[in-house]
């Protein structure tokens, strides 16, 4: 597993740019395909992003975790890039895959950024043998994981499995879930307490993603907050005025204002991964 953040200079900024569920019937420029995909990731790190979280979608549309469709999806992205954008691929389930599923994906792969949700990846206590051996190999492998989670109380059962020796101490970056199960999936920016006050003095580095209209305000209170970002249509299609966002590019351009404003500036690929590898810096 690469190293964590154990202090940063600036915000990291990750869009997210498709999604698992919505279509372009939901936004005419939402991107399904792998080309698609690589032009609005390069629009999004033109934009101030520093890395691309990507869903593959079949020929379908439907969200599928395929690891020779994933790694077709970061050639591309690599090519349109120059390489200069961190591509974090996800293992969402979707209610269809399993635990065994986000392993197998992920040793497949063995992408540069990964994120696994911990609900999914260990659901019941049946899962946490598999699990650990899961991490022991995260913790050799060259992949950067951001660990997900949708409540304080998962924090919380974070730390109970790290005691146990289950998930390793040594996350890179978790990532706070505002939203999902809220009302009509609107956050607002109070829904980051329970996870900061669940943090506690754990200086684990952290970032976090907002469903609804509201998505731009959250961001811009987890920043100041020391946190780090992941903006785009995935979870939002609106701007801050009502209007729909053009790309997510259009909601990265928010996030790197709030960024510039909180002292906070938007950090490149390259930035990130010269403290990924170093394991040192600042925030």
């Amino acid at each position: 597993m690469a190293k964590p953040l154990d202090d940063t200079p600036g915000t990291i900024i990750t869009a997210a740019i498709n999604g698992a569920r919505l279509t372009k019937a939901d936004h005419p420029r939402l991107p399904m395909t792998p080309v698609e995909i690589a032009a609005e990731s390069r629009r999004c790190m033109n934009a101030g992003a520093a890395m691309v979280h990507v869903h593959a979608r079949d020929s379908k549309g439907q969200h599928v975790l395929d690891a020779g469709l994933f790694r077709e999806i970061i050639d591309e992205i690599e090519h349109a890039t120059n390489g200069d954008l961190i591509v974090q691929a996800t293992t969402e389930t979707v209610g269809r895959y399993t635990p065994s599923d986000i392993i197998k994906l992920t040793k497949m792969l063995q992408p540069e950024a990964i994120s696994i949700a911990l609900s999914e990846l260990i659901p019941g206590a049946k899962e946490e043998a598999e699990a650990q051996k899961f991490m022991t190999w995260l913790d050799n492998a060259d992949v950067w994981l951001q660990l997900i989670l949708y409540t304080g109380d998962d924090v919380h059962r974070l730390r109970a499995l790290q005691e146990k020796g289950v998930v390793s101490k040594n996350i890179p970056i978790l990532l706070f879930v505002l939203g999902k199960y809220a009302e009509d999936r609107r956050s607002s920016s109070s829904d980051l307490d329970p996870f900061v006050a669940a943090l506690g003095e754990d200086e684990t580095p952290w970032a976090m993603c907002a469903f609804g209209r509201e998505e731009t305000a959250c961001a811009a209170r987890a920043i100041a907050l020391g946190g780090h970002v992941r903006i785009g249509l995935e979870n939002n299609l609106y701007l801050p005025d009502g209007t729909i966002a053009q790309s997510s590019a259009d909601l990265v351009a928010l996030a790197v204002e709030n960024a510039n404003r909180a002292g906070r500036p938007a950090m490149s690929a390259r930035d990130v991964r010269v403290i990924i590898e170093q394991g040192q810096g600042n925030g």
